[in-house]
């Protein structure tokens, strides 16, 4: 796994390294006891249902929202110091730029802001989608909008890009284009992202890296090549209308029974036999499960985790 070199000549191999993170509002908890890492230079998807802390987390590493308790840091800088403000980008649903700035003002902009910026980049992305640099931001096509926004993102030349949900409020052939562009660009660069989306068939296509938060608290969290191996999907028959006996030596992360048939998402404690189907599901599968059992017992890959007290890895 390679370095990245951090403010003051110290390297960290780590994006992101939250250590018992949590916020509290006054409604409750929004996260919990978050603990992980992320590897330098992986593109990771945010998962988890409306309300899971996938927000919140995000706030917390782009210095919007103070944690309550526990600590995050950026290539090995606490979040709190200032020093980690060039080092990444946040871009939210709402893409926040001004309607009435042309294209061209609203790079301009950006290169006024920021003293790292890279003008041949913004420009590259602005004008590979036929944007004109003269039109008024606020009578481009959400997709051109978008594309303005990651221009601008990427323009700052970031070591972190922090996604929330950037693309949900566009049509399937736009998304594919921003899609396309954002892995061009990150791998070009090296650039960590971290993407929170609920689109699962998107993550699987773009992500090596998954963090799943449900409940506010980390569910799974590691590679995704070696987090969906770690389950079976196991299919037979019922015995007495539920699961075979033998199947509880096994962690179930989710089972159905319907008729005299079960069909169960298993991650197995060792080798898994009997009269059963066993397959390997998909990454969706997978994810579906653990958001429909936020109660199943965590699960991270060698590494992903910063402390490993109660826990198990894949």
């Amino acid at each position: 796994m390679g370095e990245t070199s951090i403010p003051g000549g110290g390297r960290s191999a780590w994006a992101l390294e939250a250590r018992g993170l949590g916020k509290r509002y006054r409604r409750g908890w929004a996260l919990r006891d978050c603990s992980f890492r992320l590897p330098a230079g992986r593109i990771c998807g945010l998962v988890g249902p409306n309300g899971a802390g996938k927000s919140t987390l995000l706030g917390i590493a782009s210095r919007q929202v103070e944690p309550t308790e526990g600590e995050l840091r950026v290539f090995g800088v606490p979040v709190s110091d200032p020093a980690v403000l060039p080092r990444f980008a946040f871009l939210g649903q709402d893409k926040p730029v001004f309607k009435r700035f042309t294209v061209g003002e609203t790079l301009r902009m950006g290169s006024e802001l920021n003293p790292g910026w890279d003008a041949e980049a913004a420009e590259r992305i602005v004008r590979s989608g036929d944007v004109p640099m003269n039109a008024a931001v606020g009578t481009l096509s959400g997709g051109q909008r978008t594309r303005v926004a990651f221009a601008l993102a990427f323009g700052k030349r970031p070591d972190l890009l922090l996604l929330d949900e950037p693309m949900a409020d566009l049509d399937p052939l736009a998304r594919d284009e921003m899609s396309t562009l954002l892995m061009a660009e990150a791998v070009e660069h090296g650039t960590t992202v971290v993407m929170s989306s609920h689109m699962l068939t998107e993550l699987e296509d773009m992500c090596d890296y998954l963090l799943v938060v449900a409940d506010g608290r980390v569910r799974m969290a590691g590679d995704a090549d070696a987090l969906v191996p770690a389950h079976s999907l196991v299919t037979g028959v019922a015995r007495e209308g539920g699961l075979p006996d033998a199947l509880a030596g096994h962690t179930v992360i989710e089972s159905r029974v319907q008729g005299r048939q079960f069909q169960a998402m298993v991650r197995p404690d060792g080798p898994l036999s009997g009269d059963w189907l066993v397959s390997e599901p998909s990454l969706e599968e997978v994810l579906l499960a653990h958001l429909r059992s936020p109660d199943a017992p965590a699960l991270y890959t060698p590494g992903a985790r910063t402390e490993t007290e109660g826990t198990r890895t894949a």
